[in-house]
């Protein structure tokens, strides 16, 4: 037998108390989220949702998984911890739209050094705002302390969400067609995407994170932080306002840029055209080029202030920007489809405004 005082889980490292309180405390923003198809709730060994067939002809079940990335890094510097899980919701809803599937439900993953309630119950509450922004539940998800392979204060997070979408509603590539018109839908910062050179600018520059750049109307961590805008209701709205015979596609702006991502959903043969003329480098941007980001790396690290792209048919042009400004979401035209003269996919051109 060894001697000294009894080994418990919590001198392991895991606190079990901690982790309970920390799911009391996140429990009623959790079931905020419910929609009526979620059975049971918080606490069982799996999240039930009843999926109603009848409402659908052939339905197909989308998904997708994601995390916030070293946004996190900030959120820590910053000790604000109540955004990221915004982050992390938009982040596999507005995927799951681009193909034209409604959000139905999502789990969260939440791994951490040490169990601090509150901040679990911040990060949580997060991702509950941001399923509720997207109408979609929060049927389950998993705390794991892992004190052997985190720091105390360290944490990641990740989820998973399913979407529904009929099987000849799919929107994609297959429907983008010469002299589609792409719509541009600001985003509402960096998003989720670029942070780990954004902190290295940070570091090197010595810029201060509580003060404010020229060029910007609040500080710089404020800026980093502002949370991703979840367009996954809007594109919803587009589709069912104006039908997959006039929206033909949607691009997540996400890793890889602007052209990068419109790239996906332009098929071979065509290419889209798009005027940076048509919109202002965000300054944020603008701040990180100053500190030695080229133009062209920012084109492919950040979203350069376009957070989602929709492929529509130029005589609805107008009527689906007009439906994106009276839902809150700035939109313009930034560019064309059309015949391409070499391999295709997406370009920029001009200057910024």
């Amino acid at each position: 037998m060894t001697d000294g005082p009894d080994l418990t889980y919590a001198a392991s490292g895991v606190d079990i108390d901690a982790g309970e309180r920390a799911v009391t405390l996140m429990r009623a923003a959790v079931e905020r989220t419910n929609r009526p198809e979620v059975v049971g709730g918080l606490g069982g060994f799996a999240g039930l949702f009843a999926l109603d067939t009848t409402k659908y002809r052939r339905p197909l079940l989308a998904s997708s998984t994601d995390g916030v990335g070293t946004k996190i890094a900030l959120a820590r510097a910053l000790d604000r911890h109540d955004t990221v899980g915004i982050d992390l919701v938009a982040m596999v809803v507005d995927d799951l739209v681009a193909c034209g599937a409604e959000p139905l439900f999502l789990q969260d993953y939440v791994a951490c050094g040490r169990v601090v309630p509150e901040r679990i119950a911040a990060i949580v509450t997060g991702i509950a705002t941001g399923c509720t922004q997207a109408g979609a539940a929060l049927v389950g998800g998993e705390t794991a302390e892992h004190g052997d392979l985190m720091d105390a204060d360290e944490y990641d997070l990740a989820a998973t969400a399913v979407g529904v979408v009929e099987a000849d509603a799919v929107l994609g590539p297959e429907r983008v067609q010469d002299g589609d018109v792409v719509l541009a839908m600001a985003s509402s910062g960096f998003h989720s995407n670029g942070y780990s050179l954004v902190r290295r600018v940070v570091d090197r520059a010595g810029l201060d994170l509580h003060a404010t750049p020229a060029g910007l109307d609040r500080p710089l961590g404020e800026e980093l932080l502002e949370p991703t805008r979840i367009y996954a209701r809007d594109c919803l709205a587009l589709v069912d306002e104006l039908g997959v015979g006039t929206v033909h596609a949607f691009a997540h702006i996400t890793g890889g840029g602007l052209a990068g991502n419109t790239a996906r959903v332009v098929p071979d043969g065509l290419e889209a055209v798009l005027d940076r003329g048509t919109w202002a480098l965000p300054a944020a941007v603008g701040l990180m080029e100053e500190h030695g980001v080229p133009r062209g790396e920012s084109e492919r690290a950040f979203n350069c202030g376009v957070g989602m792209v929709a492929a529509v048919t130029a005589e609805h042009a107008e009527r689906a920007r007009s439906l994106l400004a009276d839902r809150g979401v700035p939109a313009w035209v930034a560019g064309t489809v059309r015949r391409a003269e070499g391999a295709g996919g997406a370009r920029l051109v001009g200057s910024y405004t």
